[in-house]
């Protein structure tokens, strides 16, 4: 599959790689080719030359008028007197050579035929014409009525076109070039006039001769002239016979400020008439059509003049300052960028006729390119500074030279902008000369020069031709083929983005003091380009060998960018800025971008490596992380390449070939290999971030900082690792209650006391005793396998003594609530003991433990297990410490009669809860039960439907609920984090930094009952029966039955008192105003 390139962009590369144009030229009413601008004539058709096409030193139209002869000149000469006079030409076309001794026809204008409607405004303009072609004639030698009317025709569009019946604004000026009228009569010629068609014929010696008389008299006419196709002429004349002969130093002062200015203000209004007028081309309207041929034809011409401009100067052989030729840059570059957008936006401007005039749109970008080209030639060739030494001259001189060469560059860049799509090479080169004139002149623009514009529009540029050449790689990919004509283009477009690639390097290189405003964009580069790339979610289906010419053209230069851009402190701060925010697609790439930092950072100096890793603030700025946060906060925004896992790939080491490595390896093999080699004065950085990634609410932030630290602590000496087990021991003792951070500080030290020298293991043992009840705390992190043997014992029946006889101090006393979270410490430090050193316990230690559990068993109420987090911790807590000692148990302590019957149900419960991670423990649950149980029986009545079964089938086979493929499971997971990288992360966020806790809950303010009000009334009426009862008392002895009334009423009261404080106590167990646990006897 070949790309699809717009029609443009393969137009007008075709116009530059030099193809003739292919759209015939339409023709005139009555078959005949209209006019010159788009045909060939029968006289050029002879000689084979199309009349369109312009040769140096020709001039297709008819002069305008006379040129008065200079003092040496030779006699005046009669013009032809029409097309049978000697020396008249039967082409339209005049004069092509010097020395050629025809003249062209007099100009003159036909009147329109009668029947014609004049507008009050044709008539005028047909005046002012007829007036100019009068003047003409009388300068001229007398000149017959048909010549006279022939050069009324010729004045202003040098050839014969019919009269429109619509008048003369209509027909006339519709179908011209020029706004009417001639020159004005203020350039009256004197009597001894020459033509403009004499005048080409001169020898070179002549015109070297006449040059200070006959120049000023072009000029003037060249300004007072309001006629496009006069311009022309008179600008030709003066490029090709009298500029060669002018001094080169004076170009300026005596042309360029006088002409250019003016040729500039011509093509502006030719550029205007052209896009007016276009909106109206079509097939038929023959007029319309011929119009904008004569006036594209015409833009030519004058291209041309200017490329002749350029030439003349090119070839001299002195040298030539900028500043002597400033407006020819400037005028030049006007019109090239002019014409460069109207061929850009051509298939919007003609409204889908474009092929009506494709050819001649094909020559003005040709001849736009060529001048472009010749003018870079030239610009290579000036100095700024005067003779030759742009340091040296005065002050004025040089500002002067600088800021046209800035004009110069500015100008180009905005042409580069406009070319990029149309003509990759001429971009390229375009380029090329931008960022070479930018550094051999920097000394005098570098403090000038619009480096930001630079510096974007490449990496602009840069990306779309990376964006450009993955498109390709993908259709390669498609077609399976090497040889294809996509894989030639995917090789081109290539070697186009390396150099970009190396054109950006250049640059920055050169004038990394002046790229402050442009880090942002040279960041956003290199991240926009690796998530194209795979281990990218939303990288490109890119083939491995592409994927390898890429990385070996392209990604070296970007990381020789980066190695650059590492000493600048801009950069530094675009980078690690604490409120960066990154789409899903750029969270990877920052982070694959910090990873290569911390791989160059070790080989930079002390300074750069502060720089980097310590967290500051600039002036205006915001914050600054420090790289290691940096890292961290990056790696937790890629849960999705973190849970696929994506792979990347590893190291090589010595005699093995590099293998994939999840992203978690990557970064955490970087990461050790960046704290092996980070200079000592950075060490509390270092600190300071493990500490901050450990303390993280993300557990995956958290475990990569623990393996960090553990790194750390291997391959620093005994003491460190000593010293930073006691730190962590001092802040997991600070710790409020139960929380994250606990238990990520609780993980990390159980792993550093596996890395501790035994001597040191010794003095943990002796500063954190477990006799003090505050230490157990750590000791319910520890796990005793790392010490050892004779340690582990010793360490072992410290912790079952300590915890044994805290808890039988808890049940001796009050037992209250909120002194439950020491309790559940012991319990758990013994429940390490029984894990992990329960063959170090002796039958009496054993027994201790089983008799504080089993206490403690009997004290649990169900509705203080379910409204109680404390006591559900206990719960948690009991049930593997009581399950070691199972076959001591008593029997009365857990009935199996009452236990098994409510087993089967409470897993038929959870087997079909609609949490994932609820089924999943309950899985793993049952399996444990179903493989270890004796009661078989059982295991049936838990699987209480078909598709509980099946689940539990599935789960043994280690098969998949669902089938997914690799593409809808990435599609899913990028869909996952976009969730996740919302608003319910932040909200979820928030909760965490909240904290969890066991302590039980605070008392707080009863809500009102709705029935509140009716226990009110209710008992204010039994009030109110009781004081009845009182007052009737004294009046009159009470009946017999009035007291076993009492009595039954009596126990109701007592019987409504034991259910108001059922709410509050079962079985014998209850909760007392002071929150703690209280035996109660039931009435």
């Amino acid at each position: 599959m070949t790309r699809k390139v717009s029609a443009p962009f393969t137009f007008f590369a075709r116009a530059a790689a030099g193809e003739r144009p292919r759209t015939p030229a339409p023709r005139a009413p009555g078959g005949r080719e209209a006019a010159v601008w788009g045909g060939t004539s029968d006289e050029g058709r002879a000689r084979g030359q199309p009349a369109g096409g312009r040769a140096r030193g020709a001039c297709p139209r008819s002069p305008p008028g006379p040129l008065p002869r200079g003092p040496s000149s030779s006699p005046t000469r009669p013009a032809p007197q029409g097309p049978g006079a000697p020396g008249a030409s039967t082409s339209r076309a005049g004069p092509t050579r010097p020395g050629d001794a025809r003249g062209p026809p007099a100009p003159g204008l036909r009147r329109p035929e009668s029947g014609n409607t004049w507008s009050l405004r044709a008539k005028s303009a047909h005046h002012r014409v007829e007036s100019f072609a009068c003047q003409t004639s009388r300068l001229l030698s007398v000149v017959s009525g048909g010549g006279q009317r022939r050069a009324r025709k010729a004045c202003r569009f040098g050839g014969e076109l019919p009269v429109p019946a619509a008048g003369f604004r209509s027909g006339w000026e519709l179908a011209g070039l020029g706004r009417g009228g001639g020159m004005s009569e203020e350039r009256a010629a004197p009597a001894s006039a020459v033509s403009l068609g004499e005048v080409r014929s001169w020898p070179e010696a002549l015109c070297r001769r006449e040059l200070p008389s006959v120049l000023p008299q072009l000029l003037s006419m060249y300004q007072h002239s309001d006629n496009w196709m006069e311009h022309i002429q008179i600008l030709k004349v003066i490029v090709e016979m009298f500029l060669p002969h002018m001094n080169h130093l004076t170009l300026e002062d005596t042309l360029f400020s006088q002409v250019l200015p003016k040729t500039v203000e011509l093509f502006d209004d030719m550029m205007c008439e052209l896009t007016s007028q276009a909106r109206g081309l079509s097939s038929q309207n023959v007029e319309i059509q011929t119009t904008l041929r004569n006036i594209l034809q015409t833009m030519v011409q004058l291209l041309g003049a200017l490329s002749g401009c350029v030439q003349h100067v090119c070839a001299t052989q002195e040298s030539i300052v900028l500043e002597s030729i400033n407006s020819l840059p400037s005028s030049v570059l006007h019109v090239i960028k002019s014409t460069f957008v109207h061929c850009k936006n051509s298939e919007s401007v003609y409204s889908g006729h474009l092929h009506l005039v494709s050819d001649l749109l094909q020559a003005l970008f040709k001849e736009a390119y060529s001048l472009q080209k010749q003018l870079m030639e030239l610009l290579d060739m000036v100095c700024v500074g005067p003779s030759g030494d742009e340091s040296g001259g005065t002050l004025s001189t040089a500002a002067g030279g600088s800021e046209d060469l800035l004009f110069v560059i500015h100008s180009l860049l905005d042409i580069c902008s406009v070319i990029s799509s149309m003509d990759h090479a001429f971009h390229a080169n375009t380029w090329k000369f931008i960022i070479k004139q930018s550094i051999k002149h920097q000394a005098m623009i570098k403090s000038q020069l619009k480096h930001s514009a630079v510096v974007s529009g490449l990496c602009e540029d840069t990306l779309l031709s990376f964006h450009s050449c993955v498109q390709l790689a993908e259709q390669t990919a498609e077609s399976g083929a090497q040889d294809t004509v996509d894989y030639r283009l995917f090789q081109k477009t290539l070697k186009l983005c390396r150099f970009f690639a190396n054109s950006l390097l250049h640059y920055t290189k050169e004038f990394l003091p002046f790229l402050s405003d442009s880090c942002c964009a040279l960041h956003q580069l290199y991240l926009q380009i690796h998530s194209k790339l795979p281990p990218s979610l939303y990288a490109a289906g890119i083939p491995d060998p592409q994927q390898e010419e890429i990385a070996a053209a392209f990604l070296v230069t970007l990381d020789l960018l980066i190695s650059q851009l590492l000493t600048f402190q801009p950069f530094v701060q675009v980078v690690l800025d604490s409120k960066l925010e990154l789409p899903c697609e750029l969270q990877l790439p920052q982070c694959l971008l910090l990873v290569v930092i911390l791989e160059k950072l070790p080989s930079q100096p002390e300074g750069v490596q502060a720089l980097w890793c310590t967290e500051g603030q600039s002036s205006g700025a915001s914050a600054r992380l420090s790289l290691l946060g940096a890292v961290f906060f990056s790696f937790e925004q890629c849960s999705a390449e973190l849970s696929l896992p994506v792979r990347l790939q590893g190291a090589q080491g010595r005699g093995r070939a590099a293998a994939a490595v999840t992203l978690y390896q990557h970064v955490c093999v970087r990461l050790c290999a960046f704290i092996a080699s980070v200079h000592p004065s950075l060490f509390p950085q270092l600190d300071t971030a493990l500490l901050d990634a450990v303390l993280s609410a993300h557990m995956i932030t958290s475990l990569l900082a623990v393996d960090a630290w553990c790194f750390l602590a291997r391959y620093g000496t005994a003491e460190l690792c000593a010293h930073h087990v006691t730190v962590v021991a001092h802040l997991i003792k600070s710790c409020p209650g139960e929380c994250h951070q606990l238990t990520s500080l609780s993980v990390l030290l159980r792993r550093l006391l596996f890395l501790m020298a035994p001597p040191q293991q010794v003095e943990f043992l002796r500063n954190f005793s477990p006799r003090v009840a505050a230490n157990l705390l750590l000791w319910q992190c520890v796990s005793f396998q790392a010490f050892p043997a004779e340690l582990r014992e010793q360490a072992a029946l410290e912790v079952c003594r300590a915890g044994a006889d805290q808890g039988r101090e808890w049940l001796s006393g009050p037992r209250r609530l909120g002194e439950l979270a020491g309790l559940n410490t012991l319990l758990s430090a013994l429940l390490a003991v029984c894990t992990s050193a329960g063959d170090a316990l002796d039958s009496a230690q054993r027994a201790a433990v089983v008799d504080v559990g089993s206490r403690l068993w009997a004290l649990l109420d169900v509705t203080l297990v379910t409204s109680q987090p404390s006591v559900q911790q206990t719960l948690s807590l009991l049930c593997p410490l009581l399950g070691f000692f199972i076959q001591t148990l008593d029997p009365q302590l857990i009935s199996q009669d009452e236990v098994l019957p409510s087993l089967s149900s409470v897993f038929a419960l959870l087997l079909v809860g609609r949490s994932w991670l609820l089924e999943q423990h309950a899985l793993e649950a049952f399996m444990q039960f179903a493989e270890g149980t004796n009661q078989e029986e059982i295991v049936p009545q838990c699987l209480s439907s078909e598709e509980t079964k099946n689940k539990v089938v599935s789960f043994l086979e280690k098969a998949g609920c669902v089938e997914e493929t690799a593409a809808a499971r990435v599609e899913r997971v990028k869909q996952e984090k976009g969730v996740f990288s919302g608003p319910f992360a932040n909200s979820a966020a928030a909760e965490g930094a909240k904290g969890s806790s066991s302590q039980p809950y605070a008392k707080r303010a009863r809500p009102a009952s709705p029935l509140e009000e009716e226990y009110r009334s209710a008992l204010r009426a039994a009030a109110g029966a009781l004081e009845v009862l009182e007052v009737l008392l004294p009046k009159a002895p009470a009946p017999d039955w009035l007291l076993g009334s009492v009595e039954l009423l009596q126990q109701r009261l007592g019987g409504l008192r034991r259910g108001l404080l059922s709410g509050a106590r079962l079985d014998g167990v209850a909760v007392d105003s002071g929150g703690s646990i209280t035996h109660q006897h039931v009435l």
